[in-house]
């Protein structure tokens, strides 16, 4: 604390150096209480982001960080509702409400609009964390006290699917809160089978047709939470709720955000009559319901898939990158959609081309296409950094707030390597990442030398050994000692 207090108050805000210029943090970080958590989230080959912050709070600031409930701007190609992505608030002081601690809104991950619900206040002793899903809501609150407040924001990424549980698990039922007023309960047991390696729906609770007949009327309910519930419910019993997809398909756009993503999910997975509405909507629909669709598709699984490489063929850019983005969420069971997504790493739109990119990692299957491809992007997309032609196809409805990333193709072939580069061919994928560190692109960079660390022959060493010659950092120079 009295480090980090030094450097804000002689030095300024060290950004992503917080870490090499105050380097005890990282032994927090390695305590097993630490490593579990996030092993238990993202799996045992996490990856901290290069991306961290340190965030002050004064005492009297009426607009601490800018005063706004806002979600973090995201590293990927789009937000995933599935935890491939957490953040770390870590206080190295006591923290009190009083002090201004960040405020977060539970369950508001999933919303694209602000949810406006009940915000929890984390307090607790120096070392205390929040640990939150990363597109969480969230604000710094009024710091009313006499003291000033220090947050350690840190983030990380999750590298693999999961193919079994990560944590203790010893239940394989869910306690879920099924009477909160915004229950995303398929959205749940979407996420919650996707962290245990299941990958398929089995229906949750049995329902005959005068039971899915109530409910498909409960569906045009004046009452939003009704109507969510009703979505929910018919869901849950999988295809014996065939019936309700036309009706469903119907409040893919309700104003009412969580009643349009309870029926997204419920799509998803009561059969080949929903998965038709949402392919329908994610070709036909507005930009809006189109990435709802998107998400519904998710829970579809590995039925979609061949559909979803059709669309790769579609006019709309909007609905290419749409299908891309799905394609990588079922994983290996989208290994046949490799070649499909190759070829897409040369649609004329840059977003369609990132999605690609992405899901090629996911996937992570076809190794012998995937990597060359991956590594022939990433040499592309330096030796075109600094041209002037720019790219055709706009994209820029879902991304045009990552202008912290100045070449998202690049920044992305680096993660997807980072993925899956250690399975391919260590000389090619050596020489692709070495390609990646002459990026002007700080996390391009940052992700190539990590990628390196995990092939570790003799070249990625000596790569790296070059690469820390110039880039070590040493914690005891600064303003006030430089030499």
């Amino acid at each position: 604390m009295k480090q980090i207090d030094y450097v804000l108050q002689n030095e300024g805000n060290p950004g992503n150096n917080i870490l090499p210029r105050v380097p005890d943090i990282q032994r927090f970080f390695d305590t097993p209480t630490v490593k579990g958590a996030l092993t238990s989230v993202l799996g045992p080959d996490y990856y901290m982001h290069p991306h961290r912050h340190m965030h002050y709070n004064q005492p009297g600031n009426q607009a601490p960080g800018g005063g706004q409930w806002h979600k973090d701007g995201y590293w990927s190609s789009m937000r995933s509702h599935r935890p491939w992505w957490v953040m770390m608030f870590y206080y190295t002081q006591d923290i009190t409400e009083e002090m201004g601690p960040t405020a977060i809104m539970p369950g508001s991950q999933y919303n694209e609009k602000f949810p406006n619900e009940a915000v929890i206040l984390p307090t607790g002793k120096a070392g205390t964390i929040a640990l939150v899903h990363f597109d969480i809501w969230h604000k710094a609150s009024l710091n009313t006290s006499n003291l000033d407040r220090y947050m350690l924001k840190f983030q990380f990424v999750r590298l693999q699917a999961p193919q079994s549980p990560s944590w203790n698990h010893t239940n394989g039922t869910p306690a879920f809160p099924v009477e909160a007023p915004s229950a995303h309960l398929n959205l749940w047991h979407d996420a919650w089978n996707w962290l245990r390696g299941e990958k398929s729906f089995k229906p949750v609770i049995t329902g005959n047709e005068d039971e899915v007949q109530a409910l498909i009327e409960e569906l045009a309910s004046e009452d939003a939470i009704r109507r969510g519930r009703a979505a929910d419910e018919l869901g849950l019993m999988g295809e014996a709720a065939s019936a309700a997809a036309s009706k469903l398909a119907a409040l893919i756009s309700d104003t009412v955000e969580d009643v349009a993503l309870n029926a997204v999910y419920a799509l998803g997975h009561i059969g080949s009559a929903g998965m038709q509405v949402l392919l329908t909507t994610l070709k036909e629909g507005s930009k809006l319901t189109a990435q709802r669709a998107a998400y519904g598709l998710q829970a579809a699984g590995a039925a979609a898939v061949p559909s979803l490489i059709d669309v790769l063929q579609h006019a709309e850019e909007n609905s290419r990158a749409l299908a891309a983005f799905v394609l990588g969420m079922a994983g290996i069971q989208a290994e046949p959609a490799v070649p499909a997504l190759i070829a897409a790493l040369a649609d004329a739109s840059e977003w369609v081309r990132r999605n690609a990119v992405e899901s090629l990692g996911m996937i992570g299957g076809a190794i012998e296409l995937a990597i060359p491809a991956l590594v022939r992007v990433m040499e592309e997309a330096v030796e075109q950094e600094h041209s002037e032609n720019e790219t055709a196809g706009n994209g820029d409805y879902y991304v045009h707030n990552q202008d912290y990333i100045k070449n998202k193709i690049g920044y992305t072939a680096a993660l997807s390597l980072l993925r899956i580069g250690k399975l391919g061919d260590p000389d090619l994928v050596v020489t692709g990442l070495q390609t990646g560190l002459l990026s002007s692109d700080r996390y391009t960079r940052a992700y190539a030398f990590e990628a390196l660390t995990a092939i570790r022959t003799d070249k990625a060493v000596d790569v790296l050994i070059s690469q820390y010659r110039a880039a070590r950092w040493c914690p005891d120079t600064h303003k006030a000692s430089t030499f």
